[in-house]
């Protein structure tokens, strides 16, 4: 039985017990047969795998074009439609949850999608090792897990750290989008990034803007708009 890496102590140089805090919990799940087979497929050509040395993304897209990264894509919906109606873009999502690449690599090559590849890996691993500072033109964290309870709100992945690693890895008028569904989430991420250092919030009232058109409507939004609940979204440049 492999090392659960949410939950596999780590130790530092000295013996010093390391405790992780992970922002999700990983999922393999059970794949589908047409997830499988879209993994054995698919994977050779839109697959990356985790590397310590950054990527040329040049090389990997086999042209100069923006770049747009998704952390936790999800079953991969949202991220394939938004590949298939920007095809002047790369786009690369990460997700720990293998049947959710494999559903999001079936519907990429359904809709015959050539400018998206996919990361199976943790996140923080990928943008702290695999990604170029200065590469990318946006950065997507949509409806990340909220972690409601207060005693697990150190748990969101949007924390001032955080946002220095992604404000690294953006060029320079690159833009952090995040959404949440949990009102609570929303304002504790416009406090975190009010706050950060080289921002510039895209908000002409200085707190949430408007769905952009470039993020798509999921049903579960749809449904909840229907049934009166909210959806908040942020934009935040990097200036410096």
């Amino acid at each position: 039985m492999g090392l659960n890496p949410v939950t596999t102590p780590e130790f530092n140089e000295e013996g010093k017990y390391l405790r992780k805090i992970r922002s999700f919990v990983l999922r393999e799940g059970r794949l589908t047969k047409g997830q499988a087979q879209a993994i054995e497929q698919q994977w050779p050509i839109m697959g990356l795998e985790h590397s310590t040395t950054p990527l040329n993304l040049t090389e990997v897209f086999g042209r100069e074009a923006d770049t747009v990264l998704e952390i936790g894509f999800g079953m991969g919906a949202s991220l394939v439609e938004m590949a298939k109606a920007a095809p002047e873009l790369n786009f690369i999502g990460i997700e720990v949850h293998k049947p959710g690449v494999g559903a999001c690599l079936s519907d990429a090559a359904e809709a015959g999608v050539t400018n998206l590849r996919v990361f199976h890996h943790d996140a923080m691993e990928i943008l702290e090792q695999t990604i170029a500072d200065g590469s990318l033109a946006r950065l997507q964290l949509f409806f990340p897990d909220p972690w409601h309870k207060k005693r697990h709100h150190k748990r969101r992945i949007v924390q001032p750290e955080f946002a220095q690693l992604i404000r690294r890895k953006l060029a320079i008028g690159g833009v952090f989008h995040m959404a949440t569904d949990w009102e609570n989430y929303g304002e504790h991420m416009l406090e975190v990034m009010s706050q950060a250092e080289g921002y510039s919030n895209l908000s002409a009232t200085g707190d949430f803007v408007e769905r952009p058109e470039h993020r798509p409507l999921t049903k579960f939004e749809a449904r909840g708009h229907r049934l009166g609940h909210g959806v908040w979204d942020l934009m935040f440049k990097r200036i410096a």
